[in-house]
């Protein structure tokens, strides 16, 4: 999960690692870092739930010297168009200088006792591209009234978020998400 400049070595042997459709997930996602050289990157390897089957979700972030890339690969039972069991991959390719915001949230248990590693850490990446509308009937003090005060809410960029927690996925995986977010802050700094 750790790499060094220019070490995509590194990254097709954590893709490796997963077990998850390796070959398909490396084509995927190297097509997309598209000869750029691999500064950092992130894999994470989730179960999602469909009905009454598991189903496998991998997520891999790359940041290149120019990009952050955003690989997610799904597997889906046979459909009226594919009868076969497949899998999807959907890459993102952002510009570092359309990075709005890094947010990094640590979960640190008993912080009384001194510093311990995080037990969960969530990785926030905004640069505009999906915004979140919550809006709510607005009111007024006035607990008599009945008039119609129209609307309030948030527009808030929601772009990409990943939550690991050390109980699922171990000390070295949160402590990997967050050196990638330290990476990430580091070349988005100065876009």
């Amino acid at each position: 999960m750790r790499t060094t400049r220019r070490d995509a070595g590194a990254l097709r042997v954590a893709i490796d690692h997963t077990g998850y459709y390796p070959e398909v997930v490396t084509d995927g996602v190297f097509a997309a870092v598209a000869g750029e050289d691999v500064l950092s990157f992130y894999v994470h390897h989730e179960p999602t739930f469909d009905r009454d089957e598991v189903r496998r979700h991998l997520t891999v972030v790359v940041l290149t010297p120019s990009r952050l890339i955003l690989a997610h690969t799904d597997e889906h039972p046979g459909d009226d168009l594919l009868p076969d069991p497949y899998t999807s991959t959907s890459t993102e390719a952002i510009s570092l200088a359309s990075v709005r915001s890094v947010v990094v949230t640590r979960m640190i248990a008993n912080p009384t006792s001194g510093p311990t590693p995080p037990a969960e850490a969530v990785l926030t990446i905004g640069w505009g591209g999906v915004g979140r509308v919550d809006l709510e009937p607005a009111s007024c003090s006035d607990p008599d009234c009945d008039a119609d005060h129209g609307y309030t809410g948030v527009i808030a960029g929601d772009d990409f978020s990943l939550r690991v927690s050390a109980v699922a996925e171990g000390t070295a995986a949160v402590h990997g998400l967050l050196e990638f977010a330290e990476a990430l802050s580091s070349r988005t700094h100065g876009a």
